[in-house]
Formats: C-alpha cells, sequence, structure tokens
C-alpha cells in the first residue's frame, strides 16, 4: 500500500509540475509584447507605385535590377517612410525570400501544427524583443511588414516573422558548428595597400540555400538622422551584414564561437546598423557597440576613413573588447585574438577544433603574396579555394576563403567612397562597383547607381573545367543524400561519380561512404572513410566522428 501511494503521490506530483509549467508558459505566451508600433499611414506622404520592366519608383524611393542581376534600392526619409516603401517596392521580393525561408523550415518540419508549435516557441523565445530594439527599426521593420504575406501566420504576424527572422540570422551565426557560417575578412593600410589608403575584404560565407542568395540586394539609405549609408543583404533585412557610410565607416560582421541563445537581445545586424549610421570613427562604433547586449558572440570589423585603419570589436553575450592589430593589416575569421577573449574557454576551444585558424593563416599568407595590394588584388584574394601552400584542398572546402557558398562578397576603399559588390554565383561574378560620393551627393534620381568603368570582371574560372566539375558535385551530393534519406539506392556508380568530381575533398570520401554503408556495404564503406581521414578535414569533431565510425 505505501509502494502504490508513493507512485499516486509521484503521478500527481508530476502531473501538477506539468500543469504548473503549462500555466506559466501560457501567461509568458499571452503577455509577450513584440513592441509593434503604430504608424498613422494617412500622415505619410501620399504616393503611387509606378513599375516599368526595369525599375520601379515609389515617391522619391526606387528599385531596380542591375544588368548584373543584382537588385539595388534607394530609400530615404524617416522609419515609417523608410518601411513603407521598402515593402511597396520589393513586395514580390519579400515574399520570394519568405518563401524559401520557410521552406527551408518545412524541410525539418513538415507539420503545420508542428509550425503552430514553433511560434509558441518563438514567442516564448523573443517574447522581450522588441525591448531591446530601437524603436526606430522595430518602425522600419514594421513598415516593411505590411506589405508581407499572410501565408505564414501560423508561425507568426507579419511584424513577428520580420523581426524574428532578425534574430533568426543571429541563431544560425551560434550553429556555426553546422556549416552555416565562416565567414572571412581583412583590412590593410599604409605600407600594405597600392596607395596606401584603407582597403577591406569581406566574404559573407552564410549558408541557407542556393535559392536564399538569389535575389541578392544593395540597399542605399538616406535616413532624416544619422549618416547616408550602403549595405548588402536581401529583402526585408534591415540590418546590416556588410556596409559603408558617407562618412567613410565600414561594417562587416564574422561570427564566434558561440552558446546558443537563452534569451532575447539586440539582433547583431541591427547593432550593425546602428553604428553604420551613427558612427564616424573607430570610437565611436564602440561606444555604440558597448551599450547593447546580444544573442551571440561576434567579431565586427570596423574600418574607418577618418582613423586611416581598421580594427575588431570583439563581443559576447556577457564580454566586449576592441582589438587593433599592432600593424597596417588585420585579418578576422570566426575566433577572438583580443586578451580580454585569449583565457575564454569558448574561444580557446575554437582555435584548437575549427577551421578558422586555418584561414586565418591563409589570409595572412595571401596578404604576404600579393600586397601592396589593390582592389583586383583583393578580388582574387576572396576568390581562392586553395589551401595553405596552394595545396588543392577539394572544391568547397571550408578551410579555404572560397568555400564556394558566400552570400555576398564586398570590397571597400573607404577614403574614396567605393564598393565592390560581387553578382552571382557566389564571389566568382563581377564585382560591381559603386561610388558613395556621386549616389548621395547627387538628386535623389532614378538613374544608374553602379560604376561600371570600376567593375570587376567575372572571374574565369567560371569558363573552366574544374567549375563544371563543381557543379557535377553539388549536384550528385543533393542526390546521394536524397537516396539515403529516402533508403532508395540509385542504380548506377554514383559514388565514383561523386569522387571523380571532386577527389580531393574529405566530404566526397566521406559522403561515399556514408552512401555504401546506407546500403549495407560495409567494407566499402570503411574504405572511403579511410581515404577521406587522408584529406583536409576542416573540423577536428569531424575527424574523430570518421575514426569512430571506421572503429565501430
Amino acid at each position: 500500500m505505501k509502494i502504490k501511494k508513493l507512485i499516486k503521490y509521484l503521478v500527481l506530483s508530476f502531473l501538477s509540475l506539468a500543469g504548473l509549467l503549462v500555466i506559466v508558459s501560457s501567461v509568458l505566451y499571452l503577455t509577450a509584447d513584440m513592441k509593434q508600433p503604430v504608424i498613422d499611414l494617412d500622415a505619410l506622404p501620399a504616393y503611387s507605385l509606378i513599375k516599368t520592366d526595369s525599375l520601379r519608383t515609389y515617391g522619391p524611393n526606387h528599385l531596380r535590377q542591375g544588368k548584373s542581376g543584382l537588385w539595388e534600392i534607394s530609400l530615404q526619409g524617416n522609419p515609417a517612410e523608410r518601411g513603407v516603401a521598402f515593402g511597396k517596392l520589393a513586395e514580390d521580393l519579400l515574399h520570394y525570400q519568405e518563401e524559401v525561408f520557410v521552406d527551408q523550415i518545412r524541410q525539418i518540419i513538415p507539420s503545420d501544427s508542428y509550425l503552430k508549435f514553433l511560434r509558441f516557441f518563438l514567442v516564448l523565445f523573443n517574447r522581450n524583443l522588441g525591448d531591446y530594439i530601437p524603436e526606430e527599426y522595430r518602425t522600419e521593420i514594421y513598415g516593411i511588414s505590411l506589405s508581407c504575406s499572410h501565408e505564414y501566420d501560423a508561425i507568426g504576424t507579419p511584424y513577428e516573422r520580420q523581426l524574428n527572422y532578425h534574430a533568426a540570422h543571429d541563431i544560425g551565426h551560434a550553429m556555426q558548428d553546422y556549416m552555416l557560417v565562416g565567414c572571412s575578412s581583412f583590412g590593410i593600410w599604409g605600407d600594405e595597400s597600392a596607395d596606401s589608403t584603407l582597403l577591406i575584404g569581406r566574404n559573407f560565407d552564410f549558408y541557407v540555400g542556393d535559392d536564399f542568395a538569389r535575389n541578392k540586394l544593395v540597399s542605399f539609405y538616406r535616413p532624416a538622422d544619422g549618416y547616408c549609408f550602403a549595405s548588402v543583404g536581401w529583402a526585408g533585412m534591415t540590418g546590416v551584414l556588410s556596409g559603408m557610410n558617407e562618412a567613410g565607416l565600414t561594417v562587416t560582421i564574422n561570427a564566434a564561437k558561440s552558446t546558443m541563445p537563452v534569451s532575447a537581445a539586440m539582433p547583431i545586424s541591427l547593432l550593425a546598423r546602428e553604428i553604420l549610421q551613427y558612427a564616424s570613427t573607430i570610437d565611436e562604433a564602440y561606444a555604440i557597440a558597448k551599450r547593447y547586449k546580444t544573442f551571440v558572440a561576434e567579431s565586427l570589423l570596423i574600418g574607418s576613413a577618418k582613423d586611416g585603419k581598421a580594427a575588431i570589436i570583439e563581443k559576447s553575450t556577457d564580454k566586449i573588447a576592441l582589438f587593433h592589430s599592432g600593424s597596417n593589416r588585420i585579418i578576422c575569421t570566426n575566433h577572438y585574438q583580443s586578451d580580454t577573449f585569449k583565457e575564454d574557454p569558448r574561444n580557446q576551444e575554437n582555435i584548437a577544433t575549427s577551421d578558422s585558424p586555418y584561414r586565418y593563416a591563409r589570409l595572412d599568407e595571401l596578404l604576404n603574396e600579393n600586397t601592396p595590394l589593390d582592389v583586383s588584388g583583393a578580388a582574387s584574394i576572396l576568390r581562392n579555394r586553395f589551401g595553405k601552400g596552394g595545396k588543392d584542398i577539394g572544391l568547397a572546402n571550408e578551410k579555404a576563403i572560397n568555400q564556394f557558398i558566400a552570400h555576398h562578397s564586398v570590397i571597400f576603399e573607404p577614403d574614396k567612397r567605393l564598393m565592390w559588390v560581387s553578382a552571382s554565383p557566389w564571389q566568382l561574378g563581377e564585382y560591381v562597383a559603386y561610388d558613395l560620393d556621386k549616389i548621395f551627393n547627387a538628386p535623389s534620381g532614378t538613374g544608374e547607381l553602379s560604376a561600371d568603368s570600376l567593375s570587376l570582371p567575372a572571374d574565369t574560372f567560371l569558363s573552366s573545367p574544374v567549375y563544371r566539375h563543381l557543379l557535377t558535385y553539388r549536384e550528385l551530393v543533393k542526390e546521394i543524400r536524397h537516396s539515403i534519406g529516402e533508403g532508395i539506392p540509385i542504380d548506377r556508380d554514383v559514388t565514383g561519380e561523386l569522387t571523380a568530381s571532386n577527389p580531393e575533398l574529405y566530404y566526397a570520401w566521406q559522403l561515399a561512404g556514408d552512401y555504401y554503408y546506407a546500403f549495407g556495404k560495409k567494407d566499402k564503406a570503411v574504405a572511403c572513410w579511410q581515404i577521406a581521414l587522408t584529406k583536409e578535414i576542416p573540423r577536428e569533431e569531424e575527424r574523430i566522428a570518421l575514426e569512430k565510425r571506421i572503429k565501430n
């Protein structure tokens, strides 16, 4: 009887605890406040949206797709005016971008009921997100959301979704171990630069599928407050990933080793946006960064024409540091370099086990070989696909500077207010030039924004047989993963095709082994995995996992 009473007591206690959790969760959900702004649409200027084949205008704002395929949007006014204009001009791009993003979510969470649970979780997680985002940016995001579809209301209202997407970018950074992020950037000046002025290059290796990067958007802002600036991203992204303002200050962001976020904070791209809009020097940028708690650990490479150099703001969820290199060169990959983080366990682990130090060393090596550096030299470094010493480490290796996943690549000359943005594919297409002095000093108009005479040609690699091998490899990877997932073998020597298309890449051999293992050919699987171990493997945990699979 005592045992029965004990069991009954435990069951009742468990049910009471579960009920309490449900009540607490429900209260938190119902009291969540994303701080949705109020916009008086009647008080905004009344414009008509005018569309032609190549140009859309909404009052003084306009959107066009250039010859390179890059979309260019020009916006001005107060936050509400900018947001509403953005939404009106780019409604179809907003829908496409969200559709692609949600499709990626649906591949993981195919059930509508689970999507509703995801919304419940997001509301709980980001219930106070609005508290951390300045009203200016919440108003702009809300203005954009007025043109968003209601098709995806299962995961939030348009405003909630657009706000959460900025936080989703940070979660992607936190998940860098899962191959979402691996950015590389550098700055040189003085005797390292061909004309002695500051030169900055960066690859933004944030990968959420090829479709997500299809419509790159270069945004030119004339805000009512702060500096005019240009940034590169996608429709709906009001934060800054890579950008330069009219004062010659640049911001680029690189993920660092971070814990998964456990509560809302300032999305890093919106912090970068505030820096770009309101800072003109490194010290001013650092002062802004110190004011905010952020979701994740991040390095912000800040270039400044006024300072004539670049520095890195290293920021975690609880610490911040400003790192100066002490030379005329600075390199930023995905680990910290300052004394503040030298003994940080996560940073030490990152240095010991990730591909970040390798890419750092490779950038240092390439800069040694190419300085004094000019813009075309910077492009060649950002496009480099080889490992240290020029070793062939396979196409799309995460240890390479060019991993063939970049959403975009950018080069800045801050003193001249010039920026170059890569057209697709990745950083292999034309680097389209923009002269910010001409753009922001000219009356707002609908003329061409790019400076064609300064643009850099597409990489000749695009016409090579090796490039065709790369495309073959990428298609085979999709086919083989699908085959393994469905449990249906392919009726040809698909593993032979895979390894022939990319023989030096560890993952080609690893996936070939996975395929053999999935269909019961364990000896062949082990043989492929053993070959994979002879290749350049980006992260130590991948090597250890392969060794364990072979032993087992």
